[in-house]
């Protein structure tokens, strides 16, 4: 039995004739009469007392009327779930977000994401890079928002945002007052860094390596905004994205200043390189890169 069987059956009992219902089904009345025919002869049992001017139900009929219809209800229902999900009107997102970054680049991506597929349930996950890479590897995101570089081979990205990477000084520090510095001189000098597992720890380490040294770390945090409160205070040295550098998250803040490097960090989209990505997904991506080239970042 198939689902335009029961369509016939139904429109048949409805309209309590052939040539009405194959007309409102616009099918030759032969065509229904056939299919119906194939259907009882099928079950060994008829469905229509066939009249002069009109059909009525068997009992078997009756039968059939009163447990097809919910059964069609819901396979329409059905269907039309699905081609909600194929359409990417309906559906389930999972995003992953490292947390400090995630608060200045995702807000405004999610309220327009948001309001474009009010039918996608957006579930935000916000870990350490670590994390996020697992949680993406293993299947428990569809797309996230990391920092380069990634290890897990399963992974392929595009680029969100690429923003240089400052020098946050003590502002009581004799350097505090130098528009640029070379890292190198601050090999005797403390260090404020985020703790295992935070990308943007491992971005350090190397800048610190690059420059000759390895830092001495006098304290660690697992939130990039403690750090640079840490600096503030005199603690150490530490290193800042732009987006940080850029915002009035704090009246105490840092001094900021480049280094004669240049360095940036990239931060990407990232996503399963075996799976295909849903249209909420794939519209989610987009909105991510046009919302960061709109704020004025790399792209």
């Amino acid at each position: 039995m198939e689902l335009r069987q029961i369509r016939y059956v139904l429109a048949v009992a409805e309209e309590q004739s052939f040539s009405r219902a194959a007309a409102n089904l616009h099918l030759a009345q032969p065509s229904l009469s056939q299919q119906i025919a194939k259907l009882e002869k099928e079950w060994g049992v008829p469905l229509f007392h066939r009249l002069p001017h009109h059909v009525e139900l068997t009992d078997a009929g009756e039968r059939f009327v009163q447990v097809a219809r919910p059964l069609l209800d819901q396979a329409e229902g059905l269907e039309r779930e699905m081609r909600g999900y194929a359409s990417g009107e309906i559906g389930k997102l999972f995003v992953g977000s490292l947390p400090i970054t995630g608060a200045y680049v995702l807000p405004q991506v999610i309220s327009e994401f948001a309001s474009r597929y009010p039918g996608v349930e957006l579930h935000l996950v916000e870990e350490t890079s670590s994390m996020l890479e697992h949680l993406l590897a293993v299947g428990k995101l569809d797309v996230s928002l990391l920092t380069m570089p990634i290890e897990a081979p399963t992974i392929v990205h595009e680029t969100a945002i690429i923003e240089e990477i400052y020098l946050a000084v003590p502002p009581a520090h004799p350097l505090a007052g130098k528009d640029e510095i070379d890292l190198a001189e601050l090999e005797s000098q403390p260090f404020v860094l985020l703790k295992e597992g935070q990308g943007f720890r491992q971005i350090s380490l190397r800048l610190c390596e690059k420059a000759g040294f390895k830092p001495r770390i006098v304290f660690e945090s697992s939130n990039i905004q403690t750090v640079q409160s840490l600096v503030a205070a005199g603690m150490g040295f530490s290193f800042a994205p732009a987006m940080i550098t850029e915002s009035s998250w704090t009246n105490n803040a840092p001094v900021y200043a480049r280094l004669t490097t240049r360095p940036t960090r990239t931060l990407v989209v990232a996503y399963r390189k075996d799976r295909q990505l849903s249209r909420p997904t794939e519209a989610f991506i987009q909105l991510l890169k046009e919302k960061a080239y709109d704020n004025g970042m790399q792209v």
